[in-house]
């Protein structure tokens, strides 16, 4: 099958949103943990693009990447799937014979993800399955494996379990393409990396007081690795071949291959 091109008008239009971000916006809102409930299910899209640098040059960059491993009559996986926009992307552009699963652990998001799916014209069914990975999950014959800012939502304690169970799903020279947010060792360039990320939110319309509380409410939920931190559990997993594709700042995608 030759390979169609990936354009960021098809990702941006996957990714327009009604409804504008304005979970944090009011002042004398209480801060909880963070979490994928309907309120953020319903504006996720403008949030997300909004709130992570390049966003649609990642999903571009992952789906060339999809397109590379991808093989008829096998898998492919998108772990924590949220409202379904790598696989609507990836649609059009893969062999109608690889199956797409999507995974979330989140009812709200599958939910939101059900309705874009049902207005696009998808030339393949997408299975929608909802699962906690700090339960566990299983997975066979895949090819590609996606995990875009998934990973630094589940407990570290758990985090090596999950990536074996993600590379006993894949097939030889299947591959997984994972996207985190980042820390750093070195203090002086966490604080000027988090500077300049925050920089990017407020050119993009967000509040002071919207970081703060955002920062707030992820703080004990969304726990992020140093780069080296991932790599190593890819390589001590077993991934024969690790490589860095995508770099800003503090965020960081990985193409790990079996």
């Amino acid at each position: 099958m030759a390979k169609r091109a990936v354009s960021l008008f098809q990702t941006h239009q996957i990714l327009q949103s009604e409804k504008r971000d304005e979970v944090f916006s009011e002042h004398d809102q209480p801060v909880g943990d963070f979490a994928f409930n309907a309120k953020v299910a319903d504006v996720f899209d403008d949030m997300v693009s909004r709130s992570v640098p390049h966003y649609e040059e990642m999903q571009r960059m992952v789906c060339e990447l999809a397109q590379d491993f991808a093989r008829p009559n096998t898998n492919l996986y998108d772990i924590g799937c949220s409202t379904a926009t790598t696989l609507l992307t990836l649609d059009p552009i893969l062999d109608p014979r690889v199956k797409f699963i999507g995974i979330d652990n989140a009812p709200d998001m599958l939910e939101k993800a059900r309705q874009k799916v049902a207005c696009k014209s998808a030339q393949r069914p997408i299975d929608l399955v909802t699962a906690d990975l700090h339960e566990g999950l299983y997975m066979e014959n895949a090819s590609v494996v996606t995990m875009l800012l998934t990973l630094q939502f589940i407990r570290p304690l758990y985090r090596e379990r999950v990536m074996k169970m993600i590379y006993s799903g894949l097939n030889e020279q299947g591959c997984l393409l994972l996207i985190e947010k980042l820390t750093s060792e070195d203090t002086t360039f966490n604080r000027l990396f988090i500077q300049h990320y925050y920089d990017f939110k407020r050119r993009n319309g967000y509040s002071d007081i919207e970081i703060a509380k955002k920062r707030e409410a992820l703080e004990n939920v969304l726990i992020p690795y140093r780069l080296e931190e991932n790599v190593l559990l890819l390589k001590e997993t077993g991934f024969r071949h690790v490589e860095v594709f995508f770099r800003w700042y503090n965020f960081c995608g990985i193409v790990a291959v079996k």
